[in-house]
């Protein structure tokens, strides 16, 4: 029977993270103890990243809602579809989530087991397997009204096939209690990286980019969507090279390009970035149907020349979102870290301001296992009975505890 709060100390966990870039999914098999009243004592063992095939990651990103929405957008046949017609769509994307989050539930699971056969670890010896799970559709609430959050990768799927108890669905407890259900990772964060004295921004490059401004105590901790990361950029790619390639590697074709001053000032406008914190976003905003609007409008520039603009906008972004809290340094991590375009010029722009850049290299982790390492850690904070949530952050109206536990 499983007691809560669970009193032994070390746990070894496993998190899982598949991320809005939806390549993969990461895993960490990571030993934790204390972190009750004070900082963890977090030790990484191995990670893996297990590479989600390209039928897969088309499978994945015909979820995110933008696949059905070309579907349905057929001019007026949309619009004019008999009751019947329309509800067979709907079935359709329906029945695709539904079979998608068995099958990603068994990806996952044999990421476990790569996992272990890779770290030569026992199963009997892992407490917990904490998977965030793909997020799929996100609404942060907006207006008085509620929010709700969709990830996939079925948790009794995981257990079952490991035998190892499996924590799962982080953020809906967040929103529940008024938030916005991201970012999760702030309280992490502070508890790895804070150090008296130290202001530090950990900026996270994935499809979105995300930050945390470590100072201070942790309900002061503030962490928010700064907007797109490697996301526009991959679904540009996507546009020029009708599908056949997803990802400008090293951002190679970005720098063969120029920034283009119409569409940067056009970008800059959008509103997301004049919204205050506690703020999220994701795909279905900052996606596909967002880059092929403006591919559109500026028909004359070439892909270079959208990739130079759209990596242009990454930076800015993320400059003007952490600048105010003017840190002593900005610890970089994430899948973006291997777009050596993107973060040289990350670099540049803060160095003007003498903010020193720094990969999260420097302090023992890959920026690939970061996220992992951060859900294994909140899984921990679960089976300790310990909230996860930092309402500073996410605008909740309670420190909760996170996920739902399921058993093997």
């Amino acid at each position: 029977m499983l007691i809560l709060p669970v009193e032994k100390d070390p746990l070894k966990i496993v998190g899982l993270m598949s991320g809005t870039s939806h390549d993969g999914v990461d895993a960490a098999l990571v030993s934790i103890s204390g972190g009750e009243n004070g900082p963890p004592v977090l030790s990484l063992i191995k990670h893996v990243h297990a590479a989600y095939d390209r039928a897969l990651k088309d499978e994945v990103r015909a979820t995110f809602g933008y696949g059905d929405a070309q579907i349905q957008a057929n001019g007026a046949a949309r619009k004019n579809a008999a009751s019947g017609a329309a509800h067979a769509v709907q079935t359709t994307a329906t029945e695709r989530i539904c079979r998608l989050n068995f099958k990603l539930g068994e990806v996952f699971a044999r990421a476990v087991e790569k996992l272990l056969k890779a770290a030569q670890c026992r199963h009997e010896d892992v407490d917990a397997v904490a998977s965030h799970g793909q997020t799929i559709y996100h609404i942060p609430p907006s207006a008085g009204k509620h929010g709700s959050t969709l990830q996939i990768g079925e948790s009794a799927v995981i257990a079952r096939r490991t035998g190892i108890l499996t924590v799962s669905d982080f953020r809906t407890a967040d929103m529940a209690v008024g938030g916005q259900g991201a970012p999760l990772v702030p309280l992490t964060d502070y508890l790895m990286f804070h150090q008296k004295g130290r202001r530090r921004a950990v900026l996270n490059i994935g499809g979105i980019a995300n930050v945390t401004i470590v100072d201070g105590s942790i309900d002061d901790t503030a962490a928010y969507d700064t907007g797109p990361g490697n996301s526009l950029l991959d679904e540009a790619v996507r546009a020029f090279t009708d599908g056949k390639e997803s990802f400008d590697k090293s951002g190679k074709r970005a720098a063969a390009g120029a920034v283009d001053t119409k569409l940067i000032n056009e970008l800059l406008a959008d509103p997301y970035f004049k919204k205050s914190p506690p703020k999220s976003t994701g795909r279905e905003y900052f996606g596909a149907a967002f880059v092929d609007a403006l591919i559109k409008r500026h028909r004359n520039l070439s892909c270079e020349d959208i990739l130079a603009t759209l990596s242009y906008l990454t930076t800015v972004s993320i400059y003007d979102a952490i600048l105010p809290y003017e840190p002593d340094e900005v610890i970089l991590t994430g899948g973006g870290c291997r777009n050596r375009f993107l973060v040289s010029r990350i670099e540049q722009i803060f160095k003007r301001r003498n903010i020193a850049v720094n990969p999260i290299t420097l302090y023992g982790i890959r920026p690939e296992a970061k996220e992992a390492v951060s859900f294994a850690l909140l899984g921990y904070r679960t089976l300790k009975c310990l909230h996860g949530n930092l309402p500073s952050a996410t605008g909740a109206k309670a420190k909760v505890i996170l996920g739902k536990i399921t058993l093997p």
